[in-house]
């Protein structure tokens, strides 16, 4: 399921905001871009995430500035290096000699100062980790209610399937006539191209077409996956239990139609298979 929070504080010298968001997804993903001095965080951080959830493609940034100047000293190290280069390079390069704010400006020389207290640091850890749960706890809260409204959706095209079911199984109970009366045209359109065929063995085609076309226990397996299906609505986290139902009443479906003898149970059956295709587009999108 789909759902974004946003989460922003102040704590020991930083101002810090969580953004984190979450899309569809088969399994469970997650994607983190932490502000430097903050990454030792990520195992913490992805372990909250998956004790609340188990689905979905989850990505989350933190932004940290510092709300007081920081201060600055100079590397000495690294300046008197860059000077005795220059000093070595004199001699063979025609250069005018360097100005102390170009020195200053190069990486290195000018380091920023902070404040890396053990307890601030910790401080600062604690307030991220803190406003980390909090962006959670207002994710789940997003994903629940797309997750309430989804429900809904799914009752209504089981629902549909339901009747679908119910209206095929009418078209079901009136097969064995149907071969029947098929058989006995086509019997008639031989009759005079073949020798009469015997009783006996015109009942035996028939009992062979009939067994082979029933499809009750096709129809009684459809109605037992759609109310499963309705039972697990009640629960959570039952997007991959839903996922394989799909599958075993697309199964059921295709044999329907493979076994079909009559158009209108034809028509049923694809109907049927449009319905469950249906049902499982919105089913890969809860958790």
């Amino acid at each position: 399921m789909t759902g974004f929070a946003r989460v922003e504080g102040v704590a020991s010298g930083i101002a810090w905001v969580w953004e984190v968001k979450s899309v569809n997804g088969r399994s469970l993903d997650t994607r983190f871009r932490l502000a430097p001095g903050f990454d030792a965080l990520e195992p913490q951080l992805r372990t909250l995430l998956v004790q609340r959830f188990r689905r979905g493609n989850f990505s989350a940034s933190l932004a940290v500035t510092h709300t007081t100047p920081a201060a600055l000293r100079v590397n000495r190290e690294a300046l008197a290096q860059l000077v005795a280069l220059i000093s070595e390079l004199a001699g063979e390069i025609e250069a005018a000699p360097p100005r102390i704010d170009g020195l200053l400006s190069l990486r290195g020389v000018v380091e920023t100062v902070e404040d890396e207290l053990p307890t601030v640091l910790e401080e600062r850890r604690q307030a991220v980790l803190a406003g980390w749960e909090t962006a959670l706890d207002r994710l789940a809260r997003a994903r629940t209610e797309e997750g309430a409204r989804l429900a809904g959706v799914l009752r209504t095209q089981l629902g549909e399937m339901r009747a679908l079911v119910e209206a095929t199984a009418g078209c079901a109970a009136a097969q064995p006539a149907a071969i029947r009366e098929r058989l006995q045209t086509s019997l008639a359109a031989l009759a005079d191209l073949v020798p009469s065929m015997p009783a006996e063995r015109v009942a035996q085609e028939m009992a062979l077409l009939v067994t082979r076309s029933d499809v009750r226990e096709e129809l009684e397996r459809l109605r037992a996956h759609v109310a499963q299906a309705a039972d697990l609505l009640q629960d959570d986290a039952v997007g991959r239990r839903l996922d394989f139902l799909c599958q075993e009443l697309n199964r059921e479906a295709n044999t329907l139609c493979s076994k079909s003898a009559d158009i209108e149970l034809t028509r049923g059956g694809l109907s049927l298979k449009a319905a469950i295709e249906q049902f499982r587009e919105q089913v890969q999108n809860i958790e």
